[in-house]
């Protein structure tokens, strides 16, 4: 007899990250740190190879009353001072000027789900990039979804003809357009996208919204790791061209921001240019939040809104030293990996950068290669992600030059 319901896949979750990541734990605690090169983490890390919390955030949440901690949040949509917050730390820095709402979500993760089954239904497709986080096909598969594909890279510029050309042929199947862009700091290949590549996306999107209405959800879940942050935001500009006929949910995340992955908060921003498209999506996303998680951490949400309000000098002050770190670890890497003939992705910042192997049957050679000289990394599709957010300085130097070599290895046989 089976209990699950019959749309459900019964296959179970391999994970790609947290299965390596246990065999890189696992082979530091028989061989020695020092002899393994653990690449697989998707945290900060300090090069004393210690998880980042930083004092500007911790040591407050460590002070707020335990009943603060204990308490539900305000509402449903979240503390009205924390998604006030929210839209000021993500929006207002641009010159973005919009109808808006934000509601408070369990991470990125709780923000990219409640936005895609917001947006669409089982059989219908979602549009996500070929090299992705793989959980936005693990959200649409498990709510009966298709996925499509668009290809991310024309050279070393973000694939605009591809996207079009995905985007064309899912109109011709459904009516509506719902496509996921991560940008800036795309997982996995660390690529940021130009203001003039936003803009001809945002040209196209109004070109196709005459017919379909039309969705991007922008997941930034790594923008406070820009190595601009002055002007990272600045792509947001672009926003005010849209029609009435396309609208906007910006995903982001605490996790990454504020080096609390464990806390769970993060925010889901709606733009439009009319109220009530704003309004409606807002009344099902509350629904959705009430009918699956009810209410996020209320303590997170506070700490958040001090942190970034009134402790914001000193926190974009210790955030700005592991920034620098990341920018020197990924230097040396790309330096080297250019040095030795190492191809990689198109690389601008952020907590990653991906090698470049089309052959997918080349890719799980190499990552098992990789894995007899103890070197942890990721499979993405078409390539190997390398987290240079969690990657020691004294073990990133001379790693482009093995993986070349093991790679070269793989090819000759």
């Amino acid at each position: 007899m089976v209990f699950i319901r019959k749309s459900a896949d019964p296959t179970p979750l391999v994970d790609a990250v947290f299965s390596v990541v246990a065999m890189a734990k696992k082979d530091k605690l028989e061989n020695g740190d020092e002899n393994v090169v653990d690449a697989t983490i998707g945290s900060l890390y300090a090069d004393d190879g210690k998880l980042v919390a930083l004092h500007t955030v911790f040591d407050h949440y460590d002070a707020i009353d335990q009943r603060v901690k204990a308490a539900y949040a305000a509402g449903l949509k979240g503390n009205p001072s924390y998604r006030e917050a929210v839209y000021e730390w993500v929006i207002a820095p641009s010159k973005a000027d919009l109808c808006h709402s934000v509601i408070a979500t369990p991470g990125g993760t709780g923000a990219i789900s409640v936005a895609v089954t917001t947006f669409l239904g089982a059989g219908e497709t979602l549009i996500i990039p070929e090299i992705a986080w793989g959980s936005y096909r693990l959200m649409a598969n498990e709510n009966g979804m298709k996925t499509a594909t668009y290809h991310m890279f024309d050279g070393d510029q973000f694939n605009l003809g591809s996207v079009k050309e995905t985007v064309r042929k899912v109109m011709q199947e459904q009516d509506r357009v719902v496509i996921i862009v991560n940008d800036p700091c795309h997982n996995p290949t660390g690529y940021s996208m130009t203001v003039q590549e936003w803009q001809e996306l945002i040209a196209f999107m109004n070109e196709c919204s005459k017919t379909h209405p039309c969705i991007i959800i922008n997941d930034i879940a790594y923008i406070d790791y820009s190595n601009d942050t002055d002007h990272v935001h600045d792509y947001m500009d672009t926003f005010n061209g849209i029609s009435d006929n396309v609208l906007i949910t910006v995903c982001s995340s605490c996790s990454k921001t504020l080096t609390s992955y464990g806390l769970r908060c993060g925010a889901a921003t709606i733009l439009a240019k009319k109220e009530e498209s704003v309004r409606e999506v807002e009344v099902i996303m509350e629904k959705k939040a009430r009918a699956t998680w009810s209410n996020i951490p209320n303590a997170a949400m506070e700490n958040f809104t001090w942190v970034v309000r009134e402790n914001r000098e000193a926190f974009e002050a210790e955030k700005q030293e592991y920034i620098d770190l990341m920018k020197q670890r990924s230097s040396l890497f790309l330096k080297e990996a250019k040095e030795c003939g190492l191809e990689v992705y198109p690389y601008k910042e952020g907590f990653f950068v991906t090698l470049k192997i089309e052959d997918n049957s080349v890719r799980d050679k190499v990552h098992e290669a990789l894995i007899e000289k103890h070197i942890y990394t990721v499979k993405v599709n078409h390539g190997i992600r390398v987290a240079v957010c969690s990657l020691p300085l004294r073990k990133t130097g001379g790693l482009a030059k093995v993986m070349k070599e093991t790679e070269d290895s793989v090819l000759k046989g």
